[in-house]
């Protein structure tokens, strides 16, 4: 619903969809000039505010969006920028005040500024409440100490998502602050953790007395918590829960191989045909579960239920590269070239080795499959959550490592 009160419908929203095609044709247009429009247009998240890259409509209409857009070519934001598309923006715009939004959300769509999320720690992955990063309170600043790291693509971010420790004499995860961070500032230091494709997407980020402006906080001062969870149900979802055309994603490349390998050798193929029709049926029921799970989502927070396609996506990945090496044969063997790098774009497909290894990552990033599993059984069927021995126990009471 736009400021006026017009509820728009999917006939409307296709069509400012195809004006913008019109008036910015993608094959001519730079990429960040085309975003930049979408979202002046309110088409970047259709959900989101009015003059914040949204025009207030239903959630799920942004499908139609993109099935036009994307058919049509057009930049993909979510390519570009995936941590602050996915996961930042829609924190911004839940915790942000009218300033940061207005700041912030334009060029992360159009990817003038990469995002990054600073979550993990060292002593501190999946027990995220658990981290020892600290930002104390001086003057009109906070100064951060600390580490963290698997940060996705931290050497190319000009922002970061950052939630430290403000208050270690409360409890573990009362005592934590959400801030936006100029990865840029004095005492920040990215440095590398290459994986084993040979690409270092991820880095670990080192804070020496770094200052942050009070008014980089992103909600109030022990907030950090509720922000995060915000960051988390969304990444959930950016992860498992994208509902590409059938047959697309992943399981197109284990079809491309399928269908040289028909070409080649016609009766070996026979010997895959079933498993990789099964792979392709398992595909189509992902993207048909997500389809109905996106009917369910509720704008900003998207629930436990994204903890669903998390958990299937990262397993169907693996299971697709494998099938995938298998079909090549012993080329499947043979990575090519190894050389290591910082990549400029995050998860980018170039070879079915490649996207073999990276995809055992799948089950980790974004929280692990196990995890998961934690958050629908006791979230979603009830069940009784693991035993705590650290509930309302100060923080700087708990023994750590």
């Amino acid at each position: 619903m736009t400021g006026d009160g017009h509820r728009i419908d999917e006939t409307e929203i296709v069509g400012r969809a195809r004006q913008l095609l019109a008036d910015h044709p993608p094959g001519s247009c730079p990429a960040d000039e085309f975003l930049g429009a979408q979202f002046d247009r309110g088409l970047a998240w259709v959900h989101f505010p009015v003059g914040h890259g949204g025009l207030g409509a239903d959630v799920r209409l942004q499908a139609a969006v993109d099935h036009v857009l994307h058919g049509a070519g057009a930049p993909d934001a979510s390519a570009v920028n995936p941590i602050g598309h996915g996961m930042c923006a829609p924190t911004i715009v839940a915790w942000g005040t009218p300033s940061q939004r207005e700041r912030l959300l334009r060029p992360l769509f159009a990817g003038e500024e990469i995002w990054c999320q600073l979550f993990s720690e060292p002593s501190a992955g999946s027990d995220f409440a658990g981290l020892a990063t600290r930002a104390a309170a001086d003057g009109a600043d906070f100064v951060i100490n600390g580490q963290k790291l698997w940060t996705t693509m931290a050497h190319r971010a000009t922002w970061g998502l950052l939630i430290a420790r403000t208050d270690p004499d409360v409890a573990k995860h009362a005592g934590l602050s959400a801030f936006v961070l100029d990865m840029h500032a004095p005492g920040v230091d990215v440095r590398p953790l290459y994986q084993m494709t040979g690409e270092a997407e991820f880095n670990e980020v080192f804070f020496d007395d770094v200052r942050v402006p009070s008014a980089c906080l992103l909600g109030s001062v022990g907030q950090g918590w509720s922000v995060a969870l915000t960051t988390l149900m969304n990444e959930r979802v950016s992860i498992g829960g994208v509902i590409p055309p059938r047959g697309a994603g992943a399981v197109s490349h284990l079809m491309a191989a399928y269908d040289e390998l028909r070409a080649s050798q016609p009766l070996r193929a026979e010997l895959y045909r079933h498993r990789v029709v099964a792979l392709w049926l398992r595909a189509e029921v992902l993207r048909l579960s997500n389809i109905r799970l996106s009917q369910r989502r509720e704008p900003g927070d998207p629930g436990p239920e994204g903890s669903i396609g998390k958990i299937l996506t990262a397993q169907l990945n693996q299971d697709i590269y494998a099938e995938l090496l298998d079909l090549l044969g012993s080329e499947g063997m043979l990575y090519g070239t190894y050389d290591k790098v910082r990549p400029e774009i995050a998860m980018e497909y170039t070879t079915p080795q490649k996207a073999f290894l990276r995809s055992w990552a799948n089950s980790i990033e974004g929280g692990t499959s196990e995890v998961m599993k934690n958050v629908l059984a006791e979230r979603l069927l009830g069940l009784p959550g693991d035993v705590r021995v650290d509930k309302g126990v100060p923080w700087n009471k708990i023994p750590r490592n």
